[in-house]
C-alpha cells in the first residue's frame, strides 16, 4: 500500500461526512421550498386572470411600470398576491351573514349539477370533519395497516353501524408519508382501533416528518378514558 493511501481514505471519509451533513441540513429547506413552490404555482394560476387585468390597468395609467410588468416572474408573484387577497376577501365575506347567504345561494346552484354536487359535497364534509374537535373521543387513532402487527396513524372520518352485526365500524383515512394528501380509506371495526390523545396538528407533523417529529409518549395499546368518535 502506498504511503499516501491513509490520507486519501481520510479525505474520502471527511468528504462523505460533510456531504451527508450538508444534505441533511438543506433537506428541510428543500421540503419547504417544494411545498411553497407548489402552492405558489396554484395561486399564480388562480389569480392570473385578475392579475392580467390589473397589469393592463397599471400599464395604461403608469407607463413607468411597463418594464417590470412584462416580466413573467413579476406577473406570477402579482397573480399569487391577487389570489391571496381574493381568498382573504372571500373569508371576510363568508364570515358575515350576507356572505353566508350568498355562499348558500351558490351552493344551491351547485346542488343542481350532479357530478359537481357530489365532489363539492364530499369535499365540504371532509373539511368540516377535519375542523371538528370531538369531545371525549379520539379523531387520531392507530390502525393495523398494512397488516396486523404493524400500526399506522389514521384519521377517523365517520363511525356507523354494521347492518348485519350491529357493531360500530369506522371509515378511517390513512395518510401516506411524507405527502398526507394521498392515502388509503379503510373500513374497520371500532374495537380494533387504538385511540390516541394526539391532536390533528401533531398527527400531520408526525406524518410529514416521517416520524422524526412525534409525541414523546405514544402507546400501541388503548389508554383509559379514550374512545373513537360515536356513530353518527
Amino acid at each position: 500500500m502506498s504511503p499516501d493511501a491513509p490520507p486519501k481514505r481520510h479525505f474520502h471519509a471527511h468528504f462523505q461526512k460533510n456531504l451527508l451533513a450538508g444534505l441533511l441540513a438543506i433537506t428541510p429547506l428543500v421540503a419547504v421550498w417544494v411545498v411553497f413552490d407548489f402552492f405558489l404555482g396554484l395561486l399564480s394560476q388562480a389569480g392570473r386572470p385578475l392579475a392580467n387585468a390589473l397589469t393592463d390597468f397599471l400599464d395604461q395609467h403608469f407607463p413607468a411600470l411597463s418594464p417590470w410588468l412584462v416580466d413573467e416572474r413579476v406577473r406570477g408573484v402579482l397573480a399569487a398576491l391577487v389570489a391571496l387577497l381574493a381568498l382573504y376577501l372571500i373569508g371576510a365575506v363568508a364570515s358575515r351573514v350576507v356572505g353566508a347567504q350568498i355562499i348558500g345561494y351558490f351552493e344551491g346552484l351547485i346542488e343542481r349539477i350532479p357530478f359537481v354536487q357530489t365532489v363539492y359535497s364530499a369535499t365540504k364534509k371532509l373539511v368540516t370533519v377535519l375542523q371538528q374537535k370531538p369531545d371525549g373521543s379520539a379523531r387520531v387513532v392507530l390502525i393495523d395497516f398494512p397488516h396486523a402487527g404493524m400500526k399506522a396513524v389514521g384519521l377517523v372520518m365517520k363511525v356507523t353501524k354494521d347492518t348485519t352485526t350491529g357493531e360500530d365500524i369506522a371509515a378511517v383515512y390513512v395518510p401516506t408519508t411524507p405527502n398526507p394528501t394521498s392515502g388509503y380509506l379503510e373500513i374497520v371495526p371500532v374495537k380494533s382501533l387504538v385511540p390516541t390523545d394526539m391532536t390533528m396538528d401533531q398527527a400531520m407533523t408526525m406524518i410529514v416528518s416521517g416520524g422524526a417529529i412525534a409525541p414523546s409518549r405514544l402507546s400501541l395499546h388503548p389508554q383509559p378514558g379514550t374512545s373513537a368518535p360515536p356513530a353518527a
